[in-house]
Parts: C-alpha cells; structure tokens; sequence
C-alpha cells in the first residue's frame, strides 16, 4: 500500500511574513491542502465511486483572495466561532467586550480574529497517517478577550481518507474558547448543492432572531424544515415556507447534537445527488452550524474562475452552541489556566473503499 506524504510550498507572504500550503497525501486517493494562513483548509480532493477525483471544499484562488474581506472560506475561526450577543460577556463578574462586527453583534472572533492571523507550522507522520500541526500565540486582551491564548490545531489524514482535525488551547487567565473550521462543502460540483441530502443527528436546533442570536432554549425539529432526523433534500428543506428561513435566507442556525459525554459522535451526513460522494462529520462538540452560503453573491472565485454564488455550498461548523458565555444553562466555554480546551471533529467519506 502506498505511504502517506506531507509536503510543503511557499503561498507568499502577508506583511513580511512567509505562508505556506501544506499538503497531506493518504496515498489512496485522498488529498488535503491546508494554509498557514488563517490555518484554513485550502482543497480537499475526495475520489467519487468511479475514481474521478474533485475537491469538496470550495477555495479562494490568491493569497491575496484570502488576506481581503471575504466569509471565512475554509478557515479556522476563533477565539469564538459563531455569535456572542452585543459583543459582551460577564466572566467572574467583570464584563468584557469583543468587537461588534455582525449587526451589532461579535461574529467569529472579531475582524481581526483567527482566520486573519499566520499560523506556525510543523509536518509529522505515523505509519498510517500524516499531519501538519498548526500553532497561534494571541495575547492577553487580543479582540477584547481576557487571558493570553495558546491553540494548537492539527490536521490528520489516514490511508483511510479520514480527515481529522484536533483543537487544543491552554490560557493564563480565565477566558472562554469555541473554536471551528468554517469550510464550504460541494459534493459534485454543481451550480448549487440543493439536491444534496443532508441528515442531522439531532432531535432540537436553535431559532434565531433577525441578528442570527438565538431566542432562547432549544425548539424540537419535529414537523419543521429543521427536522434532519432522516436524510432529506436541501432545496426541499429551503423551500418550505417557514419564518426562520425566511429571515435568514436558508438554514443558519445550530443543531443540538444527540451525545453522551464528550465521547466522538457522527453530527451530519452528506450525500451528493448521485451518490457519488458521501461525507460524515463526527466530533466531541455539542453542536453543528449549518449554514447554505446563503449571503455568497458570486462575488468570489477559486482558481478555475468558478463563481461561489448563493447556496452554491454549505457549512457543517461543529462548535459549542452561539451566545453560550451568556447562557448559563447551556454546555460552558469558560477555559481556566490549567485546564485544555480540546475537541476533534473528523471528515469521513464511507464511499470510498477500505
């Protein structure tokens, strides 16, 4: 059986500072490519069941594409994926604030947040599998959160074609942490990914006001579009007349995750519309964003000059729940010195032969 590789190639330089795209090779088809900037999943090559290989992460062609504004294609986001109301939070009785950067609310870290930063790198191999570790210093106060941050995050690719990628943060002063990769999924490679069947395991999702804030305890998906307990067809889902799709253009809001414990679990399965193509996401973390590319104005392109238009992709974020610094009730984010903060989320592609 052919061994894995890991290798790397100079992606230009931000500032005066060197990027680089590392590339992770299962030697059986599968392919990952990850930047240091941002610590973003650049391509993810996945042979179809006829062998005809395709990337199912949709990318930005140019560092430059990269370094602009643009919606977190394939990045890593943090401290805080998703929303913090209002940008503030209590922690032990002092309130911090975090850059209102989304109607008026904190969305991802902040402008300057994770996805904007140029991780460390270093490449390592087992027997059956290669990685690349990726590691970022923010400081004591970095998009006004408390305590001086250590992450790591690490990308594995097995002879399998499991991708699997690991999050670990430590901090001098207590602070909250919720870290996710925002990449954007397309199985085939059509115009849209609204004849993809998506399952969520999932028995409640989140309702959201106008802002994307959540309104208040989880909702039951039963008799809703929101019910992805069997797998179903997302134009079918986004066409159903409801006042949170409506609002939000598609689906952007999280699921509450079926789990006992901290224990891997599968969140999501993805199917393209011919079968070609088959992804799980699995993961320790309690919830799952999806979100449809739903504000994506075809503004964007990859390095074939592909349009990235709405719903043209998805999003499959696992995460802590949004707004959870202010919800008490709801699993915690709070890190403290001392303690890890880990999770790991894997993309499985159970089509492709063992």
């Amino acid at each position: 059986m052919p061994r894995p590789t890991v290798h790397r190639t100079p992606f230009g330089s931000v500032q005066g500072t060197r990027t680089d795209l590392w590339t992770l090779d299962s030697g059986t088809g599968v392919r990952a490519e990850v930047l240091t900037y941002g610590a973003s999943l650049h391509r993810l090559t996945v042979p179809d069941t006829a062998g005809a290989a395709a990337s199912v992460v949709r990318s930005l062609a140019t560092l430059d594409d990269y370094t602009a504004t643009h919606p977190y294609f394939g990045a890593v986001v943090g401290r805080y994926a998703n929303r913090i109301a209002h940008g503030r939070f209590v922690l032990d009785g002092t309130e911090h604030h975090v850059p209102a950067n989304d109607r008026g609310h904190a969305l991802h870290g902040g402008p300057d947040g994770f996805h904007t930063r140029v991780w460390a790198a270093a490449p390592d191999r087992t027997g059956d599998s290669v990685s690349v570790r990726l590691t970022l210093h923010s400081p004591d106060g970095d998009m006004g959160f408390p305590g001086a941050l250590d992450t790591t995050v690490t990308y594995t690719l097995d002879t399998a074609g499991t991708l699997a990628v690991d999050y670990a943060s430590v901090t001098d002063r207590p602070t909250v942490v919720n870290l996710t990769n925002h990449a954007y999924f397309d199985l085939a490679g059509h115009d849209d990914v609204l004849g993809h069947r998506l399952e969520v395991d999932a028995d409640a999702y989140l309702p959201v006001d106008d802002d994307g804030i959540p309104l208040g305890p989880p909702a039951e998906v039963g008799g809703t579009p929101f019910d992805l307990t069997a797998a179903r067809i997302l134009g079918e889902c986004l066409g159903t007349e409801n006042a949170q799709l409506r609002s939000a253009g598609g689906f952007d809001h999280c699921w509450v995750l079926r789990r006992s414990g901290d224990a891997l679990h599968r969140a999501a399965r993805l199917t393209a519309p011919d079968e070609a193509r088959i992804m799980e996401v699995w993961t320790t973390e309690p919830g799952i964003q999806v979100y449809t590319g739903n504000q994506l104005d075809g503004s964007f392109t990859d390095g074939a000059g592909r349009r990235h238009g709405r719903h043209g992709s998805l999003c499959l974020e696992t995460q802590h729940l949004p707004d959870s610094p202010n919800r008490p009730d709801w699993p915690s984010t709070v890190l403290r010195p001392g303690g890890t903060a880990r999770s790991r989320t894997e993309l499985r592609f159970p089509h492709l032969p063992h």
